[in-house]
């Protein structure tokens, strides 16, 4: 598994808190104002510590589902490695494009406890994909019940055409990946051989990176397949869980709203969060940062008054990614030092040839 340099790292991290924080600031001098001000003064406290008490909440279901996904597949994770894998998937994902770099996090803490590298993609894929299948589940029924939530513009609509073939062809390569491993197989030969045209691989490493893809798609399916057979228990109680992570996390902007004394329209402010995140999943700046911003202040916009909307959106930010953000940078340091050092990587890549 490649690792991340820490010069990677950082350049990711600078990128995300640089289009953070200024986006953020861009979005506070458009829309404060006094009555702004008057709002947050006079927010209820109370609501705040519910909000905290939700965004504990998701995490603890996120970290249970890892346990229960683990547990389908004949591996033991516990309740405390399940909420670091939690906060580094948030860290990953802060620093990479596409919010990409969660799972490579994920899977090289747990092939250093001894898991098998195949098994870690299948855990990680699938919490993944259980997310981004409810997320598919919601957001259509958003969009057929808050059609506005897409406005009028050419823009946002191609936005959503971009997510769905996204969406469409990484669901088809999944189910090939299962159906047709041979396929899969033949794809990672003819890969590797692309790669090696490109001085990425070594002539003398083909047939040993060769092997290793053959038997990691191999693990991969095997592990899938005791989702759906032994483990299916587990595994649908990790679908509940998923359920119930989404829940928390999409029930604090209506509380943040009520918080201002605002009305609240809980179901519109869920959609709205459903939709956005979706499309957040598929945004090429690391951690989605700037968009996130910019697009939550207009999309919130619909919900309350545009001289709340940037800090609800920035609030929004803080309690459901930057807490878990700055927890997953304490873990990454604890566990992996700054970043996943080169010396690692190389080392960490001798191992997995010399095993294959």
């Amino acid at each position: 598994m490649r690792g991340v340099s820490p010069v990677s790292l950082r350049k990711g991290l600078l990128i995300f808190l640089t289009l953070t924080f200024g986006v953020s600031a861009l979005v506070l001098v458009s829309s404060v104002d006094q009555g702004t001000v008057r709002m947050l003064l006079s927010a209820r406290k109370s609501v705040l510590l519910l909000v905290f008490a939700l965004v504990i909440c998701a995490w603890c279901c996120d970290a249970m589902r890892f346990c229960a996904i683990a547990k389908a597949a004949s591996e033991h994770i516990s309740f405390r490695l399940g909420l670091v894998l939690t906060w580094l998937h948030y860290f990953g994902c802060a620093v990479t494009p596409m919010q990409s770099g969660g799972g490579p996090f994920q899977v090289f803490v747990l092939y250093k406890r001894d898991m098998p590298i195949g098994k870690g993609v299948a855990i990680t894929l699938t919490r993944t994909l259980l997310t981004l299948l409810l997320l598919g589940i919601v957001v259509p029924l958003a969009i057929l019940l808050e059609p506005e939530l897409l406005g009028t513009g050419l823009f946002i609509k191609s936005i959503f055409t971009y997510v769905a073939v996204f969406v469409g062809v990484s669901w088809i390569l999944v189910v090939l990946s299962l159906t047709r491993p041979k396929l899969m197989k033949k794809w990672g030969q003819i890969l590797t051989l692309w790669l090696k045209r490109f001085g990425i691989v070594k002539r003398l490493k083909v047939l040993a990176v060769i092997r290793r893809i053959n038997l990691e798609i191999d693990n991969y399916s095997e592990n899938f397949r005791l989702f759906f057979s032994s483990g299916f228990p587990h595994f649908i109680w990790a679908v509940f869980l998923s359920a119930l992570h989404l829940l928390c996390l999409f029930s604090v902007l209506p509380c943040l709203i009520w918080a201002v004394g605002l009305p609240v329209h809980y179901l519109q402010a869920f959609m709205a969060q459903a939709v956005f995140m979706f499309v957040l999943y598929f945004v090429p700046t690391p951690g989605a940062s700037g968009v996130a911003e910019g697009g939550g202040a207009a999309l919130f916009g619909l919900l309350v008054p545009w001289h709340i909307a940037g800090v609800m959106a920035i609030l929004w930010r803080f309690f459901t990614e930057y807490l878990a953000i700055g927890m997953g940078a304490a873990v990454a340091i604890h566990f992996l030092g700054w970043g996943v050092s080169e010396q690692i990587f190389i080392e960490e890549r001798g191992k997995f040839e010399n095993d294959a």
